[in-house]
């Protein structure tokens, strides 16, 4: 029987499973694909530190970063990580002012740029339709390249991984005793659900509740291009952040838990970022479908995130590509789930990060020194048992 069993491979999970094994730990890691699916075969990859609001997160995004700086050295293989520019557009008709209002409390301020200075900075923007932008100091990684260099060093120091479907978890009393998958049941002494978006499916076909949410993240893959975008581009004012606040109201829980409600229109965050492969991945248009395996209008939505971008970054809106499409996780309060879930001590969250590049790599090590035994404020701030989650 191993000590842990993970359930999900992607960012979350590989990271976790990585730290657990090299502290010492037997771990048995559960990924449905081979080929991921979730937000890590879809995400950015931007990792965003200077954008931490509190001592904690701040503490966080410090060893997040240094962390991300190491990995590659550490795990003996490349993760692509860069630091390169941040480039946050303003509408035309934006008031820089109230922007700027937004980002006060983060722990780097950014830089206002005109929208002459802005396409100086990045020639690939079309200053007649952005009202400036602002400049922050970023750094990017490749989530794919991430995830195997991970998985990789987790095995060579004795993990083993399994992919297969995870169908439901076995609960006798206050524990699981099995998972059960469509190659048969696991047993393991203590469980870590890290299955990103499809975590709430997974809790609720095994009978519990828990305040994770997810949003269906769309965008399109260019074919590798022979010009450069030397920045990151994302929106100043995203509307994603905000849907997830709406969505996560006390009043909406009930209708998450059925199937086949829209929470809120789809909205789209026009921005781009290019690959060393010189692809590029641009989108991001979100929606709020509380069906996790909900069918999108793929032709409808490449339209309307072509139509957003093309209108600030032209040259890349009308890209050949491939639309694509995934669930991103994310919790009530912005910070992620880490810990037991009450009641039932050998099963634990992780999972929820709104900006998992950041948090992740360090909280799970933070959590694996927390398994063996060590205090930790910071995991315990972060347990599920800050919210309700009950049996249903």
């Amino acid at each position: 029987m191993h000590d842990w069993i993970v359930i999900g491979g992607g960012i979350t999970g590989i990271s976790l499973s990585y730290e657990l094994q090299k502290a010492g730990f037997s771990v048995l890691l559960i990924e449905q694909h081979q080929q991921l699916q979730g937000g890590s075969s879809l995400g950015y990859g931007g990792i965003s530190y200077w954008a931490a609001t509190t001592p904690m997160t701040q503490q966080l995004a410090q060893e997040g970063i240094a962390r991300q700086r190491s990995l590659s050295d550490e795990l003996g293989s490349s993760t692509e990580f860069r630091e390169l520019d941040l480039l946050l557009t303003l509408e035309s008709d934006a008031d820089r002012h109230e922007v700027l209002k937004q980002y006060a409390k983060c722990a780097i301020a950014p830089t206002f740029l005109t929208a002459q200075e802005s396409t100086e900075r990045e020639p690939l923007l079309d200053q007649n339709h952005i009202g400036g932008a602002l400049l922050l100091p970023h750094a990017h990684i490749n989530l794919d390249c991430f995830v195997a260099a991970h998985s990789q060093a987790f095995q060579q120091l004795g993990g083993e991984i399994v992919y297969t479907k995870v169908n439901q978890l076995v609960i006798t009393g206050d524990r699981v005793t099995a998972i059960k998958t469509e190659q048969g049941d696991f047993i393991g002494e203590k469980v870590a659900i890290c299955a990103g978006g499809l975590s709430r499916a997974l809790l609720k076909a095994s009978g519990l509740d828990a305040k994770v949410y997810f949003t269906h993240a769309e965008a399109i893959d260019s074919e590798p291009v022979d010009f450069e975008l030397r920045s990151m581009v994302m929106p100043a004012d995203t509307k994603r952040y905000a849907l997830e606040a709406e969505t996560t109201n006390p009043k909406n829980e009930t209708l998450w838990n059925v199937a086949g409600n829209e929470l809120l229109p789809p909205s789209v965050d026009a921005g781009a970022i290019q690959f060393s492969d010189r692809h590029i991945r641009f989108g991001q248009l979100s929606r709020v479908l509380t069906d996790p395996y909900a069918v999108i209008d793929a032709v409808q939505s490449e339209t309307d995130i072509r139509k957003s971008v093309t209108n600030i970054l032209p040259k890349i809106g009308n890209l050949r590509g491939k639309w694509r499409n995934c669930l991103v996780a994310f919790s009530g309060d912005n910070l992620p789930l880490v810990g037991a879930i009450p009641g039932y001590d050998n099963l634990n969250l992780f999972t929820g990060f709104t900006s998992p590049t950041v948090y992740v790599p360090t909280l799970s090590q933070r959590f694996a020194k927390y398994a063996k035994g060590e205090d930790d404020l910071i995991i315990d701030s972060l347990s599920p048992q800050r919210f309700s989650t009950t049996s249903s």
